[in-house]
């Protein structure tokens, strides 16, 4: 057994990653307080071809020198929108014919392993890592996921969910 070595990853430039297919996924960060976050969620978005990272209100964009020192370069090559309010973020998702799906423990969540991924593009959207999703989202969504735990919190950090998340409606 031995690692694989960076140059022979077969990596990808960012011009053929913005040349390829997408995942028709949209990931919506609404008011993310934490730059590292952020910076780690645009490394999972580059990971699995997600379509665009939507930024909302206080979550800080990558000229943030935290997002940039843990995105490592992926904030070129995800493309990403700031929106100053969820109502305008909704309103793209919306001319973009998007399924709005919230993470979230609320009372309609569903199990993630039990959720079917529309065919049409799908925005997922993470909230706010103390306060959860803004209630604006919890009235125009058109549904929640929830990861099921087993431990004493119930609360997995942003950057970890986003993987789960991801992982899954990918594979």
């Amino acid at each position: 057994m031995k690692k694989i070595l960076n140059e022979d990853l077969g990596r990808i430039s960012v011009e053929q990653f913005k040349n390829q297919q997408k995942n028709n996924l949209f990931l919506v960060l609404d008011n993310v307080r934490s730059a590292l976050n952020v910076g780690s969620v645009f490394r999972t978005a580059d990971a699995f071809a997600v379509s665009e990272i939507l930024l909302i209100g206080i979550t800080p964009t990558p000229e943030n020198r935290e997002v940039l020192k843990s995105s490592l370069g992926s904030e070129k090559s995800v493309d990403w929108k700031y929106f100053e309010s969820v109502n305008k973020c909704n309103k793209y998702l919306k001319d973009k014919s998007c399924s709005v799906q919230l993470v979230e423990q609320i009372d309609v969540a569903v199990s993630l392993e039990q959720f079917v991924k529309p065919s049409k593009n799908l925005a997922i959207v993470f909230g706010n890592e103390v306060n959860g999703i803004s209630d604006e989202f919890l009235n125009v969504a058109d549904g929640a996921i929830e990861i099921h735990q087993f431990g004493t919190k119930h609360s997995l950090n942003i950057s970890v969910t986003a993987g789960i998340v991801l992982w899954q409606l990918t594979h």
